[in-house]
């Protein structure tokens, strides 16, 4: 049986096809862009050797199958995912999966938040969009090595981008409030992905939730995510959280550790993350594999290349502990 799985998660920058227009201040990918960036990410996708890859900023699903087409390793893998266009047709970015391990289904896209989580404070006069995530995350059951289901999320919650409404000024409090609107929609979506995820948890199925979080693994929309100091019945708290695979990871060495995911005004941060249940937490009694090692692929980002990501990827490496029933 295969005693090692992987799970990385890749943030690639908008892949969508060429010519195809995004946003109003992006210029679309010329074909020759296209083709340097399509090439770069399936170099990248072999790099990291993962068996299950979550994707974030993808906007066509063709696309992602091009890439999946010139890679070596992942020709014959399987993609879960799907497309989205606003109200004019234009295109949206979404999260995807793709696994060299079996899955039990096709995956389901959480568009909707649990009942009585809303990004308004006032649930009365709060409208559609208050109640929904930005970007769906995707829910995928994955079968691992000797048969074990396993729940894989993927994510990517609201940027620190501040949100302007129309008629907003340009002053600092505007630009102040703009930044509150953003992290308001990125705490919800964090508290209905939390609540998603506990309940994916009383199934007693190892869960992995993964993706670009757009905050540190200290602040509180990733502590919501975790479950992190919540409330629990005595001698469940392990059962009832998750745990960043970079604190819980065996091959801790800080002397070598450069673990970021993203420069942003000149600062080192990592806002991708990896999650994982107790069943992957080597102090657990329940464990059925144990985090041997984080790693970060990142150099890209000190070359400025423009076909590059802006995101460093983040692969978890887990040995599994003898056969799983």
């Amino acid at each position: 049986m295969q005693e090692e799985i992987r799970f990385a998660t890749f943030n690639v920058c908008n892949l969508a096809p060429a010519g195809a227009k995004l946003y109003d201040n992006l210029e679309p990918l010329s074909p020759a862009q296209y083709e340097a960036k399509a090439e770069w990410t399936a170099r990248q996708i072999d790099l990291l050797d993962a068996d299950v890859i979550g994707f974030q900023e993808i906007f066509s699903q063709a696309a992602l199958r091009d890439v999946m087409s010139r890679t070596r390793h992942y020709r014959a893998a399987t993609l879960a995912g799907y497309d989205a266009t606003d109200i004019a047709g234009r295109m949206l970015p979404t999260v995807a999966l793709v696994s060299r391990l079996p899955l039990a289904g096709a995956g389901v896209a959480w568009a909707n938040f649990p009942a009585g989580v809303t990004v308004s404070a006032d649930r009365q006069s709060a409208d559609d969009n208050a109640c929904r995530f930005a970007r769906a995350p995707l829910h995928v059951q994955v079968i691992l090595p000797g048969g074990q289901l396993t729940d894989v999320v993927v994510v990517h919650l609201k940027s620190r981008r501040p949100d302007y409404r129309h008629g907003d000024g340009n002053d600092a409090i505007a630009y102040a409030l703009a930044n509150l609107r953003s992290l308001q929609r990125r705490g919800a979506e964090a508290v209905a992905l939390r609540v998603l995820a506990s309940e994916l948890g009383h199934t007693g199925r190892p869960r992995i939730v993964l993706g670009d979080f757009n905050d540190i693994a200290n602040a509180v929309t990733t502590a919501i995510v975790m479950g992190a100091g919540a409330p629990c019945e005595p001698g469940a708290e392990m059962r009832a959280r998750l745990y960043d695979a970079n604190t819980i990871q065996l091959r801790q060495d800080a002397l070598r550790h450069a673990g970021y995911t993203n420069i942003h005004d000149s600062t080192y941060m990592t806002i991708d993350h990896i999650l994982v249940s107790e069943h992957f937490h080597p102090a657990s009694p329940r464990a059925i594999g144990v985090l041997q090692e984080v790693t970060y692929l990142n150099d890209h980002l000190l070359l400025g290349l423009p076909h590059a990501s802006d995101h460093g990827q983040v692969l978890a490496r887990i040995k599994l502990l003898g056969n799983i029933d």
